[in-house]
């Protein structure tokens, strides 16, 4: 059971100076914190990973994302189990914890992970200290034969857009969407945060039985910021392109990572940053 992603408010609209009192829809904003556990199934111990705030639903896949993203799980393999903290004995709290069973076999250095949490984090740090934290988990990407048409490119936006049902009720949060080289979409996801998207994003390209990440396209509704691409970079997606405009590091670390980045894609236009080898001009 997870929480519903909208609520509704009653309030008042002004329109020319007349008042009338409506019915509207917010998207919901709560924290969910995601707590790891691990060792020894005699001696199992608990660590506090992350809390961020949210929009309910798709909570496994968010906190899986998560933990793939920041490089503290290879693959779905190395997660026993996801659910929720049910036992906490405060409404405020029902669905707002989560806690990851790692496998018995798998190593996790926690006092480690407390020291050095903050340069691999999504907070990042700053210019080449952030970049050099991404290439401690992932290599290069590798150009492959297949390109992208640009006529595919374009009509990703509108394909995005009709996939934002709470974005529809509350204009009011992000989205992403992941589509294989041909247009077709494999995934798309919303949340407030535009990291939490994308992580739920990823979580469910990496529960589900196939992943699609290599020959892929991530369409962000928003602006590329570094923490996106770095989670890009983490699961190897070779294209990325945002509605909005990239940040200087967005650019710089796709660059590092050869990363295809595009930016300001519109119906008919749009700017390629780096990585230009991977698309094919159709006029």
């Amino acid at each position: 059971m997870e929480k519903a992603p909208v609520s509704a408010i009653r309030l008042l609209r002004i329109t020319d100076g007349i008042e009338e009192y409506k019915e509207d829809l917010l998207a919901v904003e709560e924290p969910l914190e995601i707590r790891l556990g691990f060792g020894e199934i005699g001696n199992r111990q608990q660590q506090r990973i992350s809390v961020t705030m949210r929009t309910p639903g798709n909570d496994f896949e968010l906190a899986l994302g998560f933990l793939f993203t920041e490089g503290i799980i290879k693959n779905v393999s190395d997660i026993a189990s996801i659910k929720y903290c049910t036992d906490l004995n405060t409404k405020e709290n029902e669905f707002n914890v989560v806690r990851v069973e790692l496998n018995e076999n798998i190593d996790f250095d926690a006092p480690s992970l407390q020291r050095n949490f903050y340069t691999t984090s999504s907070c990042g740090v700053c210019g080449k200290a952030s970049i050099d934290a991404v290439f401690q988990h992932c290599d290069k990407l590798i150009n492959t034969e297949e390109k992208l048409a640009t006529s595919t490119l374009l009509d990703l936006p509108k394909i995005l857009r009709n996939k934002q049902q709470v974005f529809t009720y509350t204009g009011g949060i992000h989205a992403c969407a992941l589509f294989n080289f041909k247009g077709e979409l494999l995934y798309s996801r919303e949340d407030v945060g535009r990291h939490n998207a994308l992580d739920k994003l990823i979580g469910a390209s990496l529960g589900s039985s196939q992943n699609n990440f290599d020959n892929s396209v991530l369409l962000l509704s928003g602006r590329a910021s570094f923490e996106l691409l770095q989670k890009a970079a983490m699961a190897k997606i070779p294209i990325v392109a945002a509605i909005g405009a990239p940040s200087s590091l967005a650019v710089d670390i796709a660059k590092e990572v050869g990363i295809t980045l595009i930016g300001f894609l519109k119906e008919n236009k749009f700017n390629i940053y780096c990585g230009e080898d991977r698309i094919r001009i159709v006029k």
